[in-house]
């Protein structure tokens, strides 16, 4: 198995930045927050993928990858949830971070770029998952840093399997596509965020607090 170190290397040269200090200072103290969301981002990872299959029924690699990539995603959810029990940590339902929607937004209409568009934007967002567990992992506790290490083989395959099939079915290069979704991203992490999430930008003094 691979050790983490070469597991987020590809990651780092993928992304367009790292996540900032601040936030991981703020996920320290807010961990309650980060497992509550962690858990909705994995249930909404299954979700995803999962209307992948229903919309692309005849293409069988989308259907192989997207189906494994949920059953993971859901063990990853029934796991955040063991861990928020065992921490007698109280499951919410919280308001959803605005990372996703600023990726969203860009996604063309045509059929076959809406399915690269939503491709690059998962392969992203895997991989964002990826570079946060690997930088929060250090400053947790042994059982935490465990938890969250051991996520990022599956979570490092997921973002190569999203971004194999957006090659695949753009039926040319997709290079420029996935820097621009990128930059989009990067813009996401390092803009003052008022609301704290996993995937948020970067907090800011006074936060929005959503009724649960």
């Amino acid at each position: 198995m691979k050790n983490s170190e070469e597991l987020i290397a590809p990651i780092l040269g993928f992304l367009h930045c790292r996540t900032p200090d601040s936030w991981i200072a703020e996920a320290v103290d807010r961990l309650d927050i980060i497992l509550n969301d962690h858990a909705a981002n994995e249930m909404k990872a299954a979700q995803s993928a999962m209307t992948l299959i229903a919309r692309n029924p005849t293409k069988l690699d989308v259907l192989n990858k997207m189906s494994r990539l949920a059953r993971e995603e859901l063990v990853h959810f029934e796991q955040v949830l063991k861990i928020m029990k065992k921490r007698g940590i109280k499951h919410q339902t919280l308001k959803a971070s605005t990372y996703a929607s600023k990726l969203l937004k860009h996604v063309r209409k045509p059929q076959n770029d809406v399915l690269v568009d939503t491709l690059i934007m998962g392969a992203i967002i895997e991989a964002r998952s990826c570079e946060r567990f690997e930088k929060l992992a250090p400053h947790l506790d042994e059982d935490l840093e465990k938890f969250y290490i051991s996520l990022l083989k599956s979570e490092a395959r997921h973002y190569q399997d999203y971004l194999g099939l957006a090659q695949k079915y753009a039926g040319e290069p997709i290079d420029e596509r996935v820097e621009f979704f990128l930059s989009v991203e990067k813009e996401a992490i390092l803009t003052p965020d008022p609301l704290f999430r996993f995937h948020s930008g970067v907090p800011v003094p006074k936060y929005v607090h959503e009724p649960v």
